[in-house]
Parts: C-alpha cells; structure tokens; sequence
C-alpha cells in the first residue's frame, strides 16, 4: 500500500528543491539526472521492490497468479528504470537538446524497462477486474484504459510533439496517479477479504 503515495511523494519533493526542473514538462525520470539524482533513483528501486514485495503476496495468497506475475514485471520495470539512467529530453538539463539524435545505451534501456512495466500494469488492472465484483471490474477497466492513454499522450510529449510537449510532465503525473492509485487500491482490497 505504501509504495504508491511514498514514491509519488518523493518524487514531488524532489521535483520542487530542482531550480530547472518543470514539472508540466520534464518527465518524473529526469529527476535522475545531475548531482541529486541518486535520490529519485532510490526512489525507484525503493518503490520497485516494494511493489515486488506485493507481488509476492499477491501470488501467495492467490486471487490471480496472472495478475501478480504482472505486478511483478511492473516492480522489475521500476528497478530497471532505477538502474539505467535516462537520456535527457524537453531540454532538462539545462543546456542539453529537447531530444538527443541517438539514445544512450542506457537511455534506450531505461526507456525499454519503463515501457515493459507500464504495460504490465496497464495488463494487470485488466486482470484483476476478471474475476471481481461489477464495480471493482468497472473501475480496474477504467483505470487500465486511463493509465494506457495517458502513457501514450505523455510519451508523445516527450518525444517532442508540439501539441502536448509543455504538458509532458503534467500528463505523466496524471498517469502515475492513475496506476498508483490503483496499485494501492487493490492492496486494501486484498488485504481486507
């Protein structure tokens, strides 16, 4: 339940102590960037493992062995990220292009891990609204979906669309809401049947 508020508090944090930092358009994996950038990290390793922490749960007590291997993927996708450190883009840091002409090996790694754990998320809202009731269904789909679009809308910012480029950040922040809100939203409802 914790790793949800406590990665998006951090995140917020340290997005707001960052003198160049936008948050509207600077992605949460700039943070990683420069001579604080151990703190956001941590804070992806910190988050990923306790997301794989309730991954482990999820398969033991079984609701949905599916859906807690997808849980998983999503907690590796967060290390990975944590791992390997993100290319620059929409201009932060200060002085470097909005978008690098080639990405990094680990730019291109940290992007590939993000992507494979935001999928799995997306899939797991999908998978435990299977078996739940009308209203946990409804909201597990509607969240899936939202958490899906969002991603979509905020990578094309990122990959420097005019239309949604100074929004980028805003929307990936929306995006994670979504997922971490839903993440934490399932682990009270485990925990309380």
């Amino acid at each position: 339940m914790a790793a949800g508020p406590l990665f998006t508090l951090a995140y917020l944090l340290e997005g707001a102590s960052r003198v160049d930092y936008k948050p509207f358009r600077h992605p949460v994996s700039s943070l990683t960037l420069g001579r604080a950038g151990w703190a956001q990290t941590s804070n992806f390793f910190f988050a990923g493992s306790l997301s794989l922490i309730f991954a482990v749960g999820l398969w033991r007590v079984g609701p949905s062995r599916w859906g807690a291997l997808l849980i998983g993927v999503w907690a590796v996708g967060l290390v990975g990220a944590g791992a390997f450190r993100t290319d620059p883009v929409s201009g932060y840091p200060p002085g470097t292009p909005d978008q690098l002409q080639r990405p990094t090996r680990a730019g291109a790694l940290h992007d590939l891990f993000s992507l494979i754990g935001f999928l799995a998320l997306t899939v797991a809202c999908f998978v435990f609204a299977l078996p739940n009731s009308p209203g946990w269904a409804i909201y597990s789909i509607t969240s899936g979906v939202l958490f899906a679009a969002t991603m979509a809308l905020a990578s094309a910012a990122f990959s420097q669309h005019q239309r949604w480029v100074d929004l980028g950040g805003l929307i990936q922040r929306v995006s994670l809401t979504i997922g971490w809100t839903w993440q934490t939203l399932l682990a009270v409802r485990i925990l309380n049947t």
